[in-house]
């Protein structure tokens, strides 16, 4: 019976990066009352270069309802990771949605005690908290970045997440990840991301995916497989490849086109391309539109706008010209205005906001009258509660500017239920 009770406690989470509380939703929900699989001890949200801490204002204010205070922790990740005594609390899951930048690693020096990013970015910081926690590290991982992550850079594509993936099995972790497209599996908005997650050495979930067959746990047993189901698009067997070498070896030679989907074990790894298996209902951007009579006037486009509406949208070859004279011609395809109702969204972008015409925000149509997205519509989007971002000081740009850089709530919860189930089914 102990056991049991202490199967049933809620794993312990912290949230890094945590926006306008993406994660949290996905994992917790809003509801006080309704138990849940994961419970929130620690929290960090920092904007660079910003006077006002927005997104962590509207974190506190829909979270903290009394809670305790130390939990929430706003200030740049990189200086908590250099306290003399780390605050970040156990824990069993660590989440984030980390910048997409340079994971490079530069040589180390000869005063410094590890490896450094060349910018300090925000991946070495998740790096250096799992280094300082060593044996206390949590037993999962559930990360999300933007899926050109696994092609990065340019120059030597598949770099970054080869470094990414050769520091986490360093510090002990199996890894398997999945770009997933929300709409793809029912959701209302076409948002491509890719989910890593990992799994400790010794966990419950690490020790099943160990047995398994590298493919199988990829495609049928893993944690991803579980809640987004997939089919391979090609049958052969994926070749294992191994990272072999230092992370600066890496970051001077690696290459590799990393698929849409892999799972990485000792510094071995296989990657594969598979699609989607989803028969289920889908939800479309016209099911989440206010009524025409609850938007407010501000967000209808004006008619003397319509024109450089239209054009922005519109196809273009042109020729322009370049500030030291260069000529040369510009192709742009078209893009659907008004936006379809009978599918789901394009991408959210952070520009979304305001009045000013432009080629990436959304315009739907009602009747003869065109008008741009309100924050409700595009929360909907990224499936979080109406008004969550609604807070005093927050301006409808800045409204947008959040959904724009938030994750689809959905896909959170459906990974961390799988997570959460499995983990109790072999605790």
């Amino acid at each position: 019976m102990k056991k049991k009770i202490e199967q049933e406690k809620p794993l312990r989470v912290v949230e890094l990066f945590a926006g306008v509380g993406g994660f949290r939703l996905g994992l917790c929900g809003l509801s006080k009352k309704k138990k849940s699989n994961y419970r929130i001890v620690w929290v960090n949200q920092w904007e660079p270069a910003t006077k006002v801490q927005h997104a962590a204002e509207v974190y506190k204010g829909k979270f903290h309802n009394g809670e305790d205070p130390n939990q929430y922790f706003n200030t740049d990740i990189n200086a908590v990771v250099r306290m003399k005594r780390l605050s970040i609390p156990p824990h069993n899951l660590l989440v984030g949605g980390f910048p997409c930048q340079d994971y490079s690693v530069a040589r180390t020096l000869s005063q410094a005690t590890g490896i450094e990013g060349k910018k300090g970015v925000l991946w070495w910081a998740i790096h250096r908290i799992l280094s300082r926690m060593k044996n206390e590290a949590p037993a999962y991982l559930m990360l999300e970045n933007v899926d050109r992550l696994l092609k990065s850079p340019v120059k030597q594509r598949g770099r970054d997440f080869g470094i990414i993936l050769a520091s986490l099995s360093d510090l002990g972790y199996m890894v398997e990840w999945r770009v997933i497209n929300a709409a793809d599996y029912g959701m209302p908005q076409r948002r491509r991301r890719v989910f890593i997650i990992g799994y400790k050495r010794g966990s419950p979930i690490y020790k099943e995916a160990k047995k398994a067959l590298p493919v199988e746990w990829l495609t049928r047993q893993g944690v991803t497989a579980n809640a987004f189901p997939v089919k391979p698009v090609s049958y052969h067997l994926p070749l294992i490849t191994k990272l072999g070498g230092s992370l600066v070896d890496i970051t001077d030679k690696f290459h590799h086109p990393f698929e849409n989907a892999g799972f990485m074990w000792d510094r071995k790894f296989i990657t594969t391309k598979v699609s989607p298996e989803y028969n289920g209902r889908k939800k479309t951007l016209g099911s989440l539109l206010l009524q025409p009579k609850k938007v407010p006037v501000e967000f209808f486009i004006d008619k003397k706008d319509l024109a450089r509406w239209k054009y922005l949208k519109g196809a273009k070859k042109e020729e322009r010209g370049a500030k030291n004279g260069f000529k040369y011609t510009y192709n742009e395809g078209p893009m659907a205005f008004p936006e379809p109702l009978d599918k789901p969204s394009r991408t959210i972008v952070t520009g979304e906001g305001g009045p000013t015409p432009s080629r990436f925000k959304h315009v739907v149509k009602h009747g003869d009258k065109y008008r741009r997205l309100t924050p409700i519509e595009l929360e909907r989007l990224c499936m979080f509660p109406d008004d969550h971002t609604k807070y005093p000081g927050i301006s409808d740009v800045k409204r947008a500017f959040f959904m724009g850089n938030a994750l689809v709530v959905g896909v959170v919860k459906d990974l961390g239920d799988s997570l959460a189930r499995i983990h109790r089914e072999l605790s």
